[in-house]
């Protein structure tokens, strides 16, 4: 009894004890529902902060979206705008050696060649050289001085270009330490030289530009080439940015040299002279600080639809067969209509509100004959209330004295193109950047300033841009040798001492020997 007891106790200790160790098990889907259901009841704090993180995101894009597009918009118009800008980088204009110089004593042996040429022809070419404005130190193809100007051949034309080519651009480029590969966009112009292959792929092949490169051989558009180059570059720059160009402008005048008796033709010859610029230009804004100049207004007109303005200036040839060029007795006025189309266009985006308010009350009261005088002269609109400095194109002295006076132009003013008449010459379309050279070796480029420029060119065109100086200009360039000696004490051509006596002789009697010597 007592051991079934004993046994009986232990069974049941033993069934007690394992009773009291062994927990119930629950299935795995029900532990996972029973934590489901107290995240429910208790939701972490992180979870929480994310959904409102969340929430606050999207309500912001929902209603800060109508703000924001505006912004952005404005800011890509901005930012396009940026880099739409046209810097000139540096220039470089060509200067001939001395020995294509054309004194007043070759400048005769020259004129006493022609064998077309009689007495009165010699007294009008006096006059012409006389008035013109140029001085002796001029520069002329080197053909001229090898005494072929009757028979030039294609290759003087090429090796006139080719040293100008070579002479601008390697000096260009080198200053600037760019190489020939970086140029992005290259823009020749030669009115009266085209060849083939062109003269622009002449260069890309001399310098080796690369294959990409824009390129644009403009010919025919004569002095005012220049500012329509730089219209292409402008338009190439307000669609593409980080771009650097390269313009190069002159005048072949090798195959052009008159040798006939045509007055309205051989006038050409004692105004054009050699020389020519290269140009550096960029929209990169990495390079602003870098730049002397930035584009800020350009107009061109074009009156080439008028018969008496197209047939102003144009290349021909004369009854003998000689190819030259013709200037017209209509060419002032055809010269002056274009550049007062210009000027009522660039007027209104370059000049103060109070000066075209001014011009606007006094024109209306000159109309209406309100206190005026009779012979009183029209009111003149101040351009100098914009612009800073104005550079002319250098088509003669009477282009000069006739734009200074139509906008009322000083002295000063007009310093620059007589100087660089008389120093280089018209050199055609580059023309504009020696005056802007004559400025800068005399110091007169000041950061701020606004630098207007007007050409004009066959067609008959009528060009003008406006320039604002980035920074104090001072190189001496292309007048280092003789920016001292001018203005010179007086401008009177020598050949009035060396010819002058011409006025005097007799068409009947008149007779110069072989063996003449000229003074």
């Amino acid at each position: 009894m007592h051991a079934q007891l004993d046994s009986s106790f232990l069974y049941v200790d033993f069934q007690l004890d394992f009773s009291s160790t062994k927990k119930p098990r629950t299935p795995k889907c029900a532990t996972y529902q029973k934590k489901k259901n107290i995240e429910k009841e208790n939701p972490p704090l992180f979870s929480f902060l994310h959904y409102s993180l969340v929430m606050d995101l999207i309500s912001i894009l929902l209603y800060g979206l109508p703000l924001f597009f505006p912004l952005y918009l404005i800011w890509k118009i901005i930012d396009r705008k940026r880099h739409q800008y046209c810097y000139v980088l540096d220039y470089e204009c060509h200067k001939p050696t001395d020995d294509r110089k054309l004194s007043t004593r070759f400048s005769g042996e020259v004129i006493r060649r022609n064998k077309h040429l009689g007495l009165n022809e010699y007294k009008f070419l006096l006059k012409a050289i006389v008035s013109s404005g140029i001085g002796e130190q001029t520069y002329a193809p080197r053909m001229v001085f090898h005494g072929r100007e009757a028979c030039p051949t294609y290759e003087d034309g090429i090796e006139e270009m080719d040293e100008f080519f070579h002479d601008t651009i390697d000096k260009i480029l080198k200053r600037n330490k760019i190489s020939p590969s970086e140029i992005d966009v290259l823009v020749v112009n030669i009115s009266m030289l085209a060849c083939v292959p062109s003269l622009s792929s002449r260069l890309i092949n001399y310098y080796k530009m690369r294959e990409d490169i824009k390129v644009y051989n403009i010919t025919g558009m004569g002095c005012s080439a220049s500012v329509i180059s730089i219209n292409i570059l402008q338009n190439i720059f307000k669609n593409e940015k980080n771009k650097v160009a390269l313009m190069v402008t002159s005048e072949s005048l090798s195959p052009n040299w008159y040798i006939g008796n045509d007055r309205s033709m051989i006038l050409a010859n004692c105004l054009f002279r050699s020389g020519g610029c290269a140009v550096l230009l960029t929209n990169k804004l990495a390079w602003k600080d870098k730049a002397m100049l930035k584009l800020k207004q350009l107009v061109r007109v074009h009156h080439g639809a008028n018969d008496e303005a197209y047939d102003s200036c144009v290349q021909k040839e004369d009854d003998q067969g000689n190819i030259g060029f013709h200037l017209d007795k209509t060419l002032p006025k055809a010269a002056t209509r274009a550049l007062v189309d210009n000027l009522k266009q660039i007027a209104p985006l370059i000049l103060p509100v109070r000066e075209l308010l001014r011009f606007a009350i006094a024109s209306f009261v000159k109309k209406m004959n309100w206190g005026s005088t009779k012979g009183e002269p029209k009111p003149v609109i101040n351009f100098k209330t914009g612009v800073d400095h104005i550079c002319l194109h250098t088509g003669g002295k009477a282009v000069i004295d006739g734009v200074g006076a139509s906008l009322n132009l000083s002295e000063y003013d007009l310093e620059p193109a007589r100087m660089t008449l008389h120093r280089f010459g018209n050199t055609s379309a580059c023309s504009l950047w020696y005056v802007l050279g004559y400025m800068e070796a005399k110091k007169r480029l000041k950061r701020g300033d606004k630098v207007l420029m007007i050409s004009f060119g066959a067609g008959f065109k009528c060009n003008s841009c406006l320039w604002e100086v980035l920074r104090d200009l001072g190189d001496e360039n292309v007048w280092k040798d003789c920016i001292d000696t001018y203005p010179p004490n007086t401008l009177v051509n020598p050949f009035v001492e060396k010819f002058g006596w011409l006025h005097g002789e007799d068409p009947d009697t008149f007779y110069v020997p072989d063996d003449y010597v000229i003074p």
